[in-house]
């Protein structure tokens, strides 16, 4: 029980501060008292794949989960990105996007953090899973949007995608990059005009932002993937009860189509990006994923583009 109590008194302080620091980006990136980074560390490209000059078959963007803290980093090391430019060139791919900082500000890369990632790396990862929340608070849910969003159109236009142009957009997010890529749904559309598909894969996030504008979303998911599971549970705009909400809409209108990768975990070695677990027809579970998520980007070819959603 002391134990308990200690850990709940050091906790605390700090679950506050990162609440408090998760607002301030929102309010300061609002109140336009800083501008959103835009330029990407040297060597850093905006989008690899397919040459911009063509156009590619789609522009996909590819957002982390809560482990993403800089440009550079994902949690499987970027497997899951070079395994789809690998399997399919046609495609212009970024994964440079913040998905966790409405100024677009890689969080390692900040000096405090920087100095605290030494010491306490928990912190780095805490401070993201506070940004999903906020971005879950109705009070600040449209500027959270609002910025990724724009982020995410800013990004695709220094890549070379052009507006009006036709080629779609595909936001492929791994666990709370899904409450990322729901939100940042209708800011592309405003400034893109763009046709806009999204690939959750475990995905974790709230089901209340307005899926109008997507043509279709694919839920990769898994029986064995709990931290999904948890997200359908704590979120009331998941449940089936709400029927007004932006997911529950999307569902009846026929957008949502699930893709089952048992016994895939969210985490770990049996995770949906893992290289080494094994399929019983010799494929990892990266192979796996990577397969999915290219069949569906190159089925939306042939597929005629939905229209926006009837269901009121």
């Amino acid at each position: 029980m002391n134990v308990f109590l200690l850990w709940a008194c050091a906790l605390g302080p700090v679950l506050i501060a990162e609440a408090l620091l998760a607002r301030y980006e929102v309010l300061a990136y609002g109140a336009g008292w800083r501008v959103p980074v835009t330029k990407l560390p040297e060597g850093v490209p905006y989008a690899r794949g397919a040459a911009p000059d063509g156009p590619p078959d789609a522009y996909l963007v590819y957002l982390d989960g809560i482990g993403k803290r800089r440009v550079r980093d994902t949690r499987d090391g970027g497997q899951l990105v070079k395994a789809v430019l690998a399997g399919a060139p046609e495609l212009r791919v970024l994964g440079q996007v913040q998905p966790y900082s409405p100024l677009a500000a890689p969080l390692a890369d900040r000096p405090v953090w920087a100095w605290l990632r030494r010491r306490i790396g928990l912190l780095l990862f805490l401070h993201n899973v506070m940004q999903i929340f906020v971005a879950d608070d109705h009070r600040y849910r449209p500027l959270c949007n609002r910025a990724v969003g724009s982020q995410i159109a800013t990004q695709l236009t220094l890549a070379g995608y052009r507006p009006d142009s036709g080629t779609p957009v595909v936001l492929l997010s791994y666990s709370g990059g899904a409450q990322v890529a729901t939100g940042a749904v209708e800011e592309l559309h405003n400034q893109l005009r763009c046709p806009l598909l999204v690939i959750t894969l475990g995905g974790f996030h709230n089901g209340a932002n307005d899926l109008t504008h997507v043509e279709h979303v694919h839920q990769l998911t898994s029986a064995r993937d709990r931290i999904e599971r948890v997200g359908t549970w704590i979120f009331p705009q998941r449940w089936r009860l709400f029927r007004r909400s932006g997911w529950n809409r999307a569902d009846r209108a026929g957008k949502i189509t699930v893709h089952r990768l048992d016994p895939a975990t969210h985490l770990g070695p049996t995770s949906y990006i893992s290289p080494e677990a094994r399929l019983p027809d010799g494929r990892s579970h990266l192979d796996r994923t990577t397969d999915t998520v290219i069949e569906i980007v190159r089925a939306r070819r042939s597929a005629p583009a939905a229209t926006d959603d009837p269901v009121a």
